[in-house]
């Protein structure tokens, strides 16, 4: 069979720049936003394809993957890969890839602009302004907490985390950490940054706490009432992980009884479904799962995981692959 009779099916529109290239290997069928949110859809039309582009909201079970008669590659559009079952794409031999890396300058940035919007309350300012309510400058106006000289807890230094603490450095921030491992000594001098391997302890000294972890069985809800009861009460939580890392009905309820001052999301525990409690939650800044939302990142990302197929579809080795998942 020809490269050129491979079908593809990429569950979103993604830039062009990435489906061009795509379908100088195959034929390409791209899917209407939100299409294959649901597994039965994902059923009936995977036996079609050789290759899957699939988003962190394609649930690619093991149900998908066994109608898959004829998939040999399963690309996410995303670092994170929880919502595939790479065990059971292993045994079908069917390969998996994610896009590590692409992700991390983007990722820091934004980490850094949700803090900044969380405790500076950009958006309450920006809707006080545009409902008309500014009759001028007033000194108690929107006041928050400078960052200069607080304390920056990271649980997960990875490069996302690593990036995140370059920028929280420049603004004046001590770095704390909490890692399964102390990141290498070369590293920590760097950052200026001190290991904890007790997160506990490490979130009672943090005015910051900074979700940088991936999402496993063990951070599942690493974030529950009583983790928040022991952060300081002028605290601020960021999440830019994953959803289901934060039990968001504990942090709704912290929220409204002012356990913690105050927290930014990128992501939820059931996207796109929001906890009702943290819509109407004081001092949380949300925004549409957007870490990654530049032209080049995303264009890098769908690069590199339309690369992968196209290497898997041709035969290549999997060492010459090195964003393929497997099971540790």
């Amino acid at each position: 069979m020809s490269d050129s009779k491979h079908n593809i099916l990429v569950t979103e529109p993604i830039p062009e720049e990435v489906l061009s290239y795509l379908k100088g290997f195959g034929n390409v069928t791209v899917g209407e936003a939100g299409e294959y949110q649901h597994v039965d859809q994902l059923i009936a039309d995977i036996p079609k394809f050789d290759a899957l582009l699939c988003m962190l909201s394609n649930p690619v079970n093991e149900q998908v993957l066994k109608a898959g008669s004829k998939l040999k590659v399963v690309a996410n559009f995303a670092v994170g890969y929880n919502n595939i079952d790479v065990e059971a794409a292993q045994k079908l031999s069917i390969k998996v890839a994610n896009t590590p890396d692409v992700l991390t300058e983007a990722c820091g940035d934004f980490a850094m602009g949700l803090l900044l919007a969380t405790t500076r309350h950009f958006y309450a300012a920006e809707k006080y302004l545009r409902d008309g309510k500014f009759n001028g400058w007033e000194p108690m106006g929107f006041l928050g907490p400078e960052l200069r000289g607080r304390t920056l807890g990271i649980v997960g230094m990875g490069r996302i985390g690593q990036a995140f603490a370059r920028r929280a450095k420049a603004f004046g921030m001590e770095i704390i950490y909490h890692n399964r491992s102390s990141i290498e000594p070369e590293l920590e001098k760097e950052l200026e940054a001190s290991y904890f391997d007790d997160l506990e302890a490490m979130v009672q000294k943090a005015d910051v706490l900074s979700l940088n972890c991936p999402l496993t069985p063990q951070t599942h809800h690493l974030v529950d009432e009583r983790l928040l009861n022991l952060m300081p009460k002028h605290a601020v939580l960021i999440n830019i992980s994953r959803g289901p890392v934060v039990d968001e009905a504990a942090l709704a309820k912290a929220l409204h009884n002012r356990t913690i001052y105050a927290a930014g999301l990128d992501v939820f525990e059931e996207e796109p479904k929001v906890h009702p409690e943290l819509l109407s939650a004081p001092n949380c800044t949300m925004l549409p799962h957007i870490a990654s939302a530049t032209f080049e990142t995303r264009e890098a990302i769908g690069m590199l995981a339309a690369k992968a197929i196209v290497q898997v579809l041709q035969g290549e080795s999997e060492q010459n692959i090195p964003n393929l998942v497997s099971v540790s």
